[in-house]
């Protein structure tokens, strides 16, 4: 990350804590290390990005956008005006779940030898991380957008909410939604909403679905 100037490092409930073979592996990157912001789960390392691309090298059998890591970088380059953006990556020996996919509005992966494309973590990262130095020096700033975009926890909020609603309608069956919702959250996550697409949006659910903008009391979800 240093190498290629980026220096904003989160890790969510990394297996140990940063010892000192942590720090003695970080070389020159002490200061990055020792700044890592450490948190507990997924919701709140991403909570604020408006865009967030997870990187994996497998096929899902639910699709995800796809990006190659270079146009992975000028995609995140062309967003960072709008507000905080991710690069998500998963642990060294299994990657990302399908269920951390569902945060994502992209997949980005390393185009290699399909016979062999297997990369450890650090090589992915530094790999990725080439790319986007190479898109933000060439990059031109973007004109400001009209609004910026819904976050990932404005999205799980919205998520719930239309969970809510198509239950209250009888649109879904209560012990088959699962699969449904996925499939919608890949929908909306692929349109990558703004902030005022988002209001409207739940506002159209409240008047089809009077009371659906209200979560039930915890003891009751």
């Amino acid at each position: 990350m240093k190498t290629m100037g980026f220096n904003e490092l989160v890790l969510v409930n990394p297996a140990c804590e940063i010892d000192g073979q942590a720090r003695a592996r970080s070389a020159g990157a002490l200061d990055i290390l020792s700044a890592a912001r450490i948190e507990p789960d997924l919701e709140s390392a991403i909570g604020d990005c408006g865009f967030v691309a997870g990187a994996s090298a497998r096929k899902r059998r639910l699709n995800w956008p796809e990006l190659d890591a270079r146009t992975c970088a000028g995609t995140v380059a062309s967003r960072l005006s709008e507000g905080p953006v991710a690069l998500l990556f998963g642990p060294e020996r299994a990657g990302l779940s399908n269920a951390e996919l569902d945060r994502c509005n992209a997949l980005v992966y390393i185009p290699s030898n399909p016979d062999y494309n297997s990369l450890n973590l650090a090589s992915a990262v530094q790999l990725i991380a080439y790319e986007l130095r190479l898109a933000l020096i060439s990059e031109a700033p973007p004109p400001p957008a009209e609004f910026p975009p819904a976050s990932s926890q404005e999205m799980a909020l919205f998520y719930e909410h239309l969970e809510r609603a198509l239950l209250g309608v009888n649109f879904i069956n209560p012990d088959k939604s699962q699969h449904i919702m996925r499939r919608l959250q890949r929908l909306f996550n692929r349109a990558e909403l703004n902030q005022n697409e988002m209001n409207i949006l739940r506002g159209m659910l409240s008047a089809l679905a009077p009371g659906s903008g209200n979560r039930p009391p915890p003891d009751e979800e």
